[in-house]
């Protein structure tokens, strides 16, 4: 079993509720994902554009050589303004857990994120995660970013 963690901060130069009423509504995970991954929410019927304890989200992406592959996820806990976690049901991984936290900070917003995967197939995935998915993670938030930057601004820390 091989087990990895990947771990990312942003500061985001906007407030509080801006930010959670952004990453809490899951039609807006299409602008924070590069187009080469190909994603598009499955219709699911929800009967809310923000996310509960219990949602479960389905998606269609293209991680690898434009291969379409299905990703289902539960979003298993919130706490409002705080946190909230997804776990893929159905995906391309062993295990995925992954932690949103925002908080509060002068001029802005801190965005952690902290993902916790198991990539499929043992030793082959282990060998995988070298050679591609620990980098693909790094583009995509790397992507998400750039993203969020263009969306509020670059965060400019103020010196007193």
């Amino acid at each position: 079993m091989a087990f990895y963690q990947f771990y990312s901060t942003q500061k985001v130069n906007a407030s509080l509720d801006e930010i959670w009423d952004f990453i809490s509504s899951p039609k807006n995970l299409k602008e924070i994902t590069p187009d080469y991954m190909g994603f598009d929410i499955m219709d699911t019927h929800q009967p809310s554009d923000k996310m509960y304890e219990g949602m479960i989200i389905g998606y269609k992406v293209s991680p690898l050589l434009g291969i379409k592959t299905t990703w289902v996820t539960e979003i298993t806990h919130i706490r409002e303004k705080e946190f909230f976690i997804d776990e893929q049901r159905i995906g391309p991984y062993a295990m995925w857990h992954h932690q949103h936290l925002v908080e509060q900070i002068e001029n802005g917003v801190l965005m952690t994120d902290i993902v916790s995967y198991e990539p499929p197939f043992g030793i082959i995935g282990a060998l995988a995660n070298k050679i591609v998915i620990e980098s693909k993670i790094q583009q995509i938030f790397k992507y998400r970013t750039i993203a969020l930057e263009k969306r509020y601004g670059i965060y400019k820390e103020i010196k007193k």
